[in-house]
């Protein structure tokens, strides 16, 4: 295979697939090293679920890149795969942090290195929000909550919008309706979560050294997706 005969298009797809099997191969390095050390279950799983966006992310860059018969309701049934994946990535991101910091909303457990700190909100979320909120129970449930409505929003749209399509009654009006309203879902779930972020770093850092291997291991893995997406 001669590189330099190649055309531009065909240089894309072959550095895709690079990126691809990269992303493979340190997913794999990753899980095996968590298999190999199951010494926490409950954390490991929410872990290895968040390693898996990865090659999800991978694929469905490289299969758009891809031209075949048919694939625009297969970029479609695809992408809501990963979008999907991806809300549930989310929820398991809030309830890792909520169990390494020995957080329970059902049993009304805040540990008193984190009760009371500031969160502060930002614009949009101001409209229906103080700009800032004191980190207790209550603010946590409202977290998970607004976090939540994403996770469940995202594949009743994706569910509603691949029957449409293959009803063949999706006018742009109503892809437009479900771009604006995803957007806004995922971009408020976003906002809370990383707005509780910041307090929350210090006490990770120092919680344990298993959670240090832990939080090194996640930093690897969103070294690795922003990466391939770029």
């Amino acid at each position: 295979m001669d590189i330099t005969t190649m055309n531009r298009g065909q240089l894309t797809l072959l550095g895709s697939a690079f990126c691809v099997m990269l992303t493979m191969h340190f997913t794999i390095q990753l899980l095996s090293q968590h298999l190999f050390y199951w010494k926490n279950p409950k954390e490991q799983k929410a872990i290895i679920i968040i390693i898996l966006m990865a090659p999800i992310y991978a694929i469905d860059s490289f299969a758009g890149l891809l031209d075949f018969q048919g694939s625009k309701a297969f970029f479609t049934f695809l992408d809501s795969i990963k979008e999907c994946y991806e809300a549930l990535v989310i929820a398991k991101f809030l309830a890792l942090m909520y169990s390494y910091l020995n957080i329970s909303i059902s049993k009304n457990i805040v540990p008193d290195e984190i009760k009371g700190r500031e969160i502060h909100h930002s614009f949009p979320m101001t409209l229906f929000q103080p700009h800032t909120v004191h980190l207790d129970h209550r603010t946590l449930k409202l977290l998970k909550y607004w976090t939540w409505q994403f996770v469940v929003i995202r594949p009743v749209f994706s569910i509603l919008m691949i029957t449409l399509q293959l009803l063949g009654i999706y006018p742009s009006w109503v892809s437009w309706t479900f771009t604006i309203i995803l957007n806004i879902s995922g971009f408020t779930g976003f906002i809370f979560l990383g707005g509780l972020l910041p307090c929350l770093w210090k006490r990770v850092g120092t919680t344990q050294a298993t959670c240090k291997v832990h939080v090194h291991q996640r930093d690897r893995f969103l070294l690795l997706l922003a990466g391939n997406s770029a």
